[in-house]
């Protein structure tokens, strides 16, 4: 090769060897602000991710909230059923109870009043009886009686 062959450089190493020395501030800002653009955009993303999550975490926030309502709501139902029978149940007992009380006072008022009847119509009939006895007694005394001055008066 010649001396002026070897100084000759083949094209691709021409035209790096052309890009590399050149410093364009120009090319410098516009990648610096695509790096910016990509940042933003990167911080966008991040920030909808963020609010995504932050979404997801209220709503789970929410359920939560919701099922706890739902246990406390089904809780305090289920203890006021529970109290409500258990409320019912001695009411029922207590009404039974003053049944078979009052069907005992009422059996023992009429048992008492039957025996205050018979008692009473017993002596009203002992006493009507003796009445009559001595009505009769006196009868019998007024007719002997009345024999004997009628056989006095006829002798």
């Amino acid at each position: 090769m010649t001396k002026q062959a070897k100084n000759i450089k083949p094209a691709d190493e021409t035209i790096l060897a052309v890009e590399e020395p050149t410093y364009n501030p120009l090319g410098e800002v516009i990648s610096q602000a695509e790096k910016a653009y990509t940042a933003y955009m990167e911080a966008g993303r991040q920030v909808a991710r963020a609010y995504h999550e932050n979404e997801l975490q209220v709503a789970k926030a929410h359920r939560r909230a919701e099922q706890q309502a739902n246990n406390a709501f089904e809780a305090t139902v289920g203890q006021a059923l529970k109290e409500r029978d258990e409320t019912l149940a001695d009411a029922l007992k207590k009404m039974e109870e003053a049944i078979r009380l009052a069907e005992d006072a009422f059996r023992n008022t009429r048992e008492a009043a039957e025996g205050k009847y018979n008692e009473t119509v017993a002596q009203v009939a002992k006493k009507r009886f003796d009445d009559l006895d001595r009505a009769w007694a006196a009868r019998d005394d007024t007719i002997e009686k009345a024999w004997e001055v009628y056989s006095k008066v006829t002798r």
